[in-house]
């Protein structure tokens, strides 16, 4: 099992950048894939990015590709989301997910972080 926090959230203009970082505890954090995933307000969850135990493989979501980048540190349990050329549509609240295996879709994670809050303003 592992517990998992995010932070780094906040606002910030388009065209901007934030760094979202999520802390894992537990003994089996390398063990798992890791994503994070994003739900803007009355809109189902939505895969962002994802990452294999060893960092081999990354996914992202088609509109985050060419902007977002997903890295993890296994030593010190984090993995972090690095958002540039950020746009209003962005604007959501963004969880941090451990799953067993890569994968997009998001009811396909077993654990969740509480979510941080990215507010892009145009």
């Amino acid at each position: 099992q592992v517990q998992l926090v995010e932070s780094g959230g906040g606002l910030v203009q388009a065209g901007g950048s934030l760094r979202l970082s999520c802390a894992a505890s537990g003994r089996t954090f390398s063990s798992y894939a890791m994503g994070w995933v994003r739900q803007a307000p009355g809109k189902e969850r939505e895969f962002v990015a994802a990452i294999s135990r060893t960092s081999i493989d990354r996914y992202y979501e088609e509109s985050v590709k060419d902007r977002f980048t997903i890295s993890r540190d296994n030593a010190k349990k984090t993995v972090d989301l690095q958002m540039n050329s950020l746009k209003p549509e962005d604007t959501a609240v963004y969880y941090c997910a451990a799953r067993r295996g890569m994968g997009k879709d998001p009811m396909e994670y077993a654990y969740w972080g509480q979510g941080t809050q990215v507010t892009v303003s145009s």
